[in-house]
């Protein structure tokens, strides 16, 4: 059980590090009305990767580190892409919050709920409706285009939720997710 929270715990914490970067890109491209909106999310996922650091720390592991940089699900040219990025960003960190429900028990797993639902909420906000399980729909459709660490091969392998993998041998996201 413990070995899943971890492995749960770090594909949270992989998950926020390419969200702050995913907001770094919001925050240069999004219009004026909705900068307070962006900055909010960054600030978000910030405290959220912080938070992870520790508790990946406190269940005997060492924090993954983030990427350099990231490669975008898409690109982000105007204001429009942004918000559509951010939606997609707060889609793949609902996800693997999803996960973290699935595997933490107590406190844990009712902090990754709180941490989906408010996921949830950002993409709802950007996108300017809502999906009927958030964390879950990416599993209903065909996988989206992954985002991988620059560097490394975009068409490598993929988990289950159409991520990339940072191996073929463990399918870990490592994208945008």
């Amino acid at each position: 059980m413990n070995a899943e929270v971890i492995a749960a715990c770090q594909a949270a914490l992989r998950a926020e590090h390419a969200a702050v970067y995913g907001y770094g890109v919001v925050g240069g491209r999004i219009g004026e009305e909705r900068r307070a909106e962006a900055r909010a999310g960054y600030d978000a996922h910030r405290a959220r990767r912080d938070g992870l650091r520790r508790t990946v720390r406190d269940l005997g592991d060492e924090p993954e580190q983030a990427a350099a940089a990231y490669a975008l699900p898409f690109p982000v040219p105007d204001s429009g892409a942004a918000a559509r990025l951010a939606a997609e960003l707060e889609d793949r960190v609902a996800g693997v919050y999803a996960d973290l429900v699935r595997a933490a028990e107590g406190e844990r797993r009712a902090a990754a709920a709180e941490a989906l639902r408010e996921a949830a909420v950002r993409a709802a906000r950007w996108r300017g409706g809502s999906v009927a399980f958030p964390g879950l729909a990416e599993r209903s459709s065909a996988p989206s285009p992954s985002a991988t660490p620059t560097g490394g091969p975009q068409d490598g392998p993929t988990t289950g939720r159409g991520e990339a993998s940072r191996t073929a041998a463990a399918p870990e996201s490592a994208g945008l997710v």
